[in-house]
């Protein structure tokens, strides 16, 4: 079996150089850290990274699905994630559209401005 707890990047290291697995990447220049200029941008950024992070462990489970301490670590991601998430909206606003904000009338969705638009 594939020990996969060793071999993984944490997010934000993996985030900055396009995978999670060390085994698997290959240095292909410069390395360079995401710097936001505010908190709305900074928790993007935890948000990207977070989302990164479950798309490529995701992948790895497609292969290997009974390994369950990949599995946690899967977890634990995406609930730091739907943490940053609900941080976010509370600042910001909606971020997407199944949010919880959205479930109230009148309709929020185009009540704040757009992260770009900040």
């Amino acid at each position: 079996m594939y020990n996969s707890t060793n071999d993984l990047f944490e997010p934000y290291q993996g985030f900055i150089r396009g995978n999670m697995f060390k085994s698997l990447y290959d240095n292909y220049g410069k390395v360079y850290d995401i710097k936001p200029m505010n908190e709305q941008a900074e928790l993007l950024t935890y948000l990207d990274m977070f989302e990164f992070a479950m798309i490529d462990i995701g992948l790895y489970l497609d292969v290997f699905p009974n390994d369950a301490n990949m599995i946690a670590i899967y977890n634990n991601i995406k609930n730091e994630k739907n943490k940053i998430m609900e941080k976010y909206e509370e600042n910001y606003g909606p971020l997407t559209l199944n949010s919880n904000e959205l479930n109230k009338t009148p309709w929020e969705w185009d009540k704040t401005p757009w992260p770009w638009e900040v």
